[in-house]
């Protein structure tokens, strides 16, 4: 499976429309499998919310990191499947974090660290395709007031800052090179393993 991986440098907001299929081609153009990411504030109206749990809550955030992957190679698209590789994503993200020595906790798709949530993520299919949203807060801004949060900005290890805006774009890089990794190295294994 080949997936196509862009960065978008303009600043726009997830409304939760892009969890859509083919948004990916409807906007830039990019066909088959494919991990868009950027920069932007969260706002997700009622009418796109995904998950029913989620039903009369607020999702927003001033400042995240958005991630919406899209996959054409199940067909039809299989929503386990897509639960499957969004739990292997947040992990991903949290072994990225560990390697820096930020001690986290995961709740199903969700990651805490100080117990203060600083992602959110959805997974989803259509006719066509499998999506996930995942995203973190980069600054504790913006959002809910009944939900403690944290940002990228405000980890610390040792009073001092880990990331910033100097290393954003490496650690959204890092993360979708491994993603990508683990995708391609599961369909390789399938191909070389013998049917019992």
């Amino acid at each position: 499976m080949t997936i196509t991986h862009k960065h978008v440098d303009e600043i726009f907001e997830y409304d939760g429309s892009q969890i859509n299929p083919s948004w990916a081609f409807q906007e830039f153009g990019i066909y088959g499998s494919s991990i868009i990411t950027w920069i932007g504030p969260v706002n997700i109206t009622p009418d796109n919310l995904k998950d029913f749990a989620d039903v009369g809550l607020e999702i927003k955030s001033n400042y995240m990191v958005n991630f919406i992957c899209e996959f054409f190679d199940q067909q039809p698209p299989n929503m386990r499947i897509a639960y499957l590789r969004q739990r292997l994503l947040v992990m991903i993200f949290r072994e990225i974090l560990t390697e820096y020595g930020i001690q986290t906790k995961r709740e199903g798709d969700d990651i805490f660290v100080e117990d203060r949530k600083l992602s959110i993520s959805i997974a989803s299919v259509s006719l066509s395709s499998a999506k996930i949203h995942f995203a973190l807060n980069i600054e504790d801004k913006g959002t809910p007031d009944d939900v403690d949060t944290i940002g990228l900005f405000d980890i610390k290890a040792n009073d001092r800052q880990i990331f910033n805006k100097d290393n954003l774009l490496d650690l959204i890089n890092e993360t979708v090179t491994i993603f990508i990794d683990e995708l391609e190295t599961i369909e390789n294994d399938i191909s070389k393993t013998k049917v019992l």
